[in-house]
């Protein structure tokens, strides 16, 4: 290995819990920002005194956040395979497939973009919205939406400054953007008097400045991305391919869960939709450190996996749950202790009390077993068994999402439906653990020069079917 990848490379020695607890908070903290920006969204929305602003930005969250799964899922390729790159000792490679996830991202950003905005108004539908609240749910929609693919060009920087070990910098980008947001929300919705589009207008302005923030230094310090070609970029489709299409899937699998909630609490009132609003905003910022493991562990183990390193691989999953343990009892402790100023902040009533009441309270514990299911997928995915990462989630936001939110809504109502939602995330969690270990535990034996040679005929098939 060259001196220059041995300095890039830089998770290959050291304690893990160390590189864990440093890689998780940095980007944690790049991630609070932004989800911290959305709860304050939501506070100002609530401010203008219009239960439906509320409900529509509900529903437009659960859209967006489908459109923005695929971004997630070419991140987790460009930061599976940079790190696994730089592990190896082969930086021209690492920023060579940095270069393809970058272009790919950004045209499949357009394409998936104009297809949602053609049919937005049936999406928001399905999702349950209807009326006025559909109405303000498409409009704030549309103009976000155009914005795709410059979040994943924004989400590529970060997830090649990752894998290059660099999670300062990705904090420092996504705070920027968060700052950005927070001073122009006050100013578009209330000085402005522009309301709910205000807030829009202030994310895609954000979102800009993320992606200036982030390039730089992916650029210029590291040196991650190369002179675009587009003969290159067709000849990494295959290995991104591997990892994104999976990665995709297992993402998108997410909103699907959230929808199927959604639904099944908007039966319930347009309380219960506000109070299921407030709780999406609230548990990214509460939990952002939960959220951040997929993307904080994964280098670690990317780089572990091609230096040969297999016991600090086993090592780093270990380290990851436990440091999920420690932190979701202390977040839970927290949000017990300040249930009731939350609630007032919103000015909650009923219903919307009520479940912010459940989330601060027992809720709040599950969010370990979220936790393991993350660690488990940064591992699939570093591994080179990214499609077991598809299986578990979507049974996890299938099977086990729908079946006990339907029963805990005939028994509890909208409480009933989160702790429904809960409960199907315990048994998933187990079936994330027993499955990658036993991943790991083959990790003494030769490894093929192709991780993925095993799923090429699978992703071929995916292909030709327009996935």
């Amino acid at each position: 290995m060259t001196s220059q990848s041995s300095g890039q490379a830089v998770f290959l020695s050291g304690s893990l819990m160390r590189h864990v607890t440093r890689m998780s908070l940095t980007t944690s903290i790049g991630l609070m920002a932004i989800f911290a920006v959305d709860f304050v969204d939501m506070v100002f929305i609530s401010m203008l005194g219009n239960d439906a602003l509320a409900a529509a930005v509900g529903y437009a969250g659960t859209l967006l956040f489908f459109t923005n799964s695929v971004n997630v899922g070419l991140s987790i390729a460009a930061g599976a395979l940079v790190a696994r790159e730089l592990g190896a000792g082969r930086p021209d490679q690492a920023r060579r497939f940095g270069t393809s996830v970058a272009v790919l991202g950004a045209i499949s950003g357009m394409i998936l973009s104009a297809l949602v905005l053609l049919n937005l108004n049936i999406l928001l539908s399905l999702l349950g919205a209807e009326g006025e609240v559909l109405h303000l749910a498409a409009r704030y929609s549309r103009i976000i939406l155009p914005t795709m693919w410059v979040m994943a060009l924004a989400m590529a920087g970060m997830a090649v400054l990752r894998a290059h070990g660099d999670a300062r910098r990705s904090m420092q980008a996504t705070i920027f953007g968060g700052l950005v947001n927070a001073v122009l929300d006050p100013i578009l919705i209330f000085a402005v008097g522009l309301g709910l589009d205000g807030a829009a207008i202030a994310s895609v302005i954000a979102r800009v400045c993320m992606l200036i923030a982030v390039m730089r230094p992916a650029i210029k310090v590291h040196r991650g991305f190369a002179q675009p070609s587009l003969k290159q970029v067709v000849q990494d489709v295959r290995p991104v391919r591997a990892i994104a299409v999976p990665a995709v899937l297992t993402n998108i699998a997410t909103p699907v869960g959230n929808a199927i909630v959604i639904r099944e609490v908007a039966q319930f009132g347009t309380d219960a939709v506000a109070g299921m609003a407030v709780i999406a905003r609230l548990m990214p910022v509460a939990f952002s450190v939960v959220f951040a493991l997929s993307g904080a562990i994964g280098p670690i183990v990317g780089q572990n996996y091609g230096a040969g390193q297999y016991d600090r691989v086993k090592e780093t999953f270990l380290a990851g749950v436990k440091f999920t343990a420690i932190y979701v009892l202390l977040m839970a402790a927290v949000l017990f202790a300040l249930r009731g100023p939350i609630a007032d902040l919103f000015l909650a009533q009923g219903e919307t009390r009520a479940l912010i009441y459940l989330f601060c309270g027992p809720l709040a514990l599950a969010s370990f077993f979220n936790g393991v299911i993350f660690v488990a997928n940064a591992s699939f995915n570093n591994l080179g068994h990214p499609i077991y990462s598809t299986w578990v989630n979507w049974g996890r936001h299938t099977l086990g999402t729908w079946p006990f939110a339907v029963v805990g809504g005939i028994l509890s109502g909208a409480p009933g439906v989160l702790m429904g939602q809960a409960l199907g995330g315990v048994v998933f969690a187990v079936v994330c653990w027993v499955m990658v270990r036993r991943v790991v535990s083959k990790l003494s034996t030769p490894q093929k020069p192709d991780p993925f040679a095993g799923q090429n005929r699978l992703h071929a098939l995916f292909g030709r079917r327009g996935w």
